[in-house]
């Protein structure tokens, strides 16, 4: 069974804190997500105080690092204070290992204090993006992603971009389609794109309320391998082009473009978790007409080749099974 560490601190929110067992502490076998081991642990065993004013009975120390398949640091109280040695050797050896270890929020300031940022991208709240690029001037800090995934070291953005994290581990280890039911149960959208705070887009909805338009996108979702253009689309909804721009954005949170796009590398990675397709029959079964387009599209959004999430999904689910 995997096991999550989940270091706490004084000060941490309960929110940040609670997000790792909410995702991977629930029985969600039905979902396909295999049950992982979730502990809390703090620097010393016994109540830790929150932000939120409730204390955390904490039962194990930094011993629990030595056998987690993952460490999760969710936020920290004082990210103007170097964390302590005692914590940073402890995650420096949990990496060392082949440990994964997360930082969500600010807690991305105690793996760059452990020296896991140096030359790496990374990402924290958007509010502390001078005082981390000052702390840690090796590290590329990136203010237009909700999480940096570069292997076994991962940021997330503020608040709420730690459940976008956690379903992005989930899609990591055991694919796209169980993510996407367990965010279902979530109730949340399996992935959102853009940037933090103010700039993130709408996510986009599973369902749209407006009749016309969800037909079509039932319809778009349906055939994916074939040209969709803006104007086929129009049509189909009874509606100019410029309407229907307008309209699918306000239903669906994302230009009609974007959202063909964005279905068709889901269907992608459907195809390559679940079929043994070659490369140029996926392709052009999800609507990217060439595998150099596909590839191109993996190497920007997934960040390796399809080849390479195939085989890096089957040995994950080896591994679970």
């Amino acid at each position: 069974m995997p096991r999550i560490a989940v270091l706490a601190s004084e000060g941490i929110s309960l929110f940040h804190l609670s997000v790792p067992s909410l995702v991977f502490g629930r029985d969600r076998r039905d979902a396909g997500l295999p049950r992982h081991e979730v502990v809390v642990c703090a620097q010393q065993p016994g109540p830790v105080a929150t932000a939120d004013g409730l204390p955390v009975e904490v039962a194990h120390g930094l011993e629990a690092l030595e056998t987690a398949d993952i460490v999760i640091v969710p936020s920290w109280g004082t990210p103007e204070v170097p964390a302590p040695e005692a914590v940073t050797s402890a995650l420096a050896a949990a990496h060392a290992r082949g440990a994964t270890i997360v930082g969500f929020c600010v807690g991305a300031f105690v793996l760059g204090d452990a020296g896991l940022l140096d030359g790496l991208p990374a990402t924290t709240h958007w509010a502390w993006r001078e005082r981390f690029c000052q702390r840690f001037p090796t590290s590329c800090f990136r203010p237009d992603v909700l999480y940096v995934d570069t292997g076994r070291v991962v940021t997330s953005a503020g608040t709420v971009a730690a459940i976008d994290c956690c379903l992005h581990l989930v899609r990591r280890r055991y694919g796209a389609e169980v993510a996407n039911r367990v965010a279902r149960r979530l109730v949340t959208p399996p992935h959102r794109d853009g940037g933090q705070a103010q700039y993130i887009e709408q996510p986009v909805p599973e369902r749209v309320s407006d009749d016309r338009l969800a037909t079509v996108v039932e319809w778009a979702r349906d055939h994916l391998d074939q040209p969709l253009s803006i104007d086929t689309l129009a049509g189909m909804a009874l509606m100019s082009r410029r309407n229907f721009t307008r309209r699918f954005r306000e239903a669906v949170g994302t230009s009609a473009q974007r959202w063909i796009a964005t279905e068709r590398l889901r269907l992608a990675q459907r195809l390559l978790e679940t079929t043994d397709l070659a490369i140029d029959q996926v392709a052009e079964a999800a609507g990217f007409g060439t595998s150099l387009s596909l590839r191109q599209r993996f190497a920007e959004d997934v960040g390796m080749s399809p080849s390479a999430y195939r085989r890096a999904f089957r040995q994950s689910a080896g591994r679970a099974a």
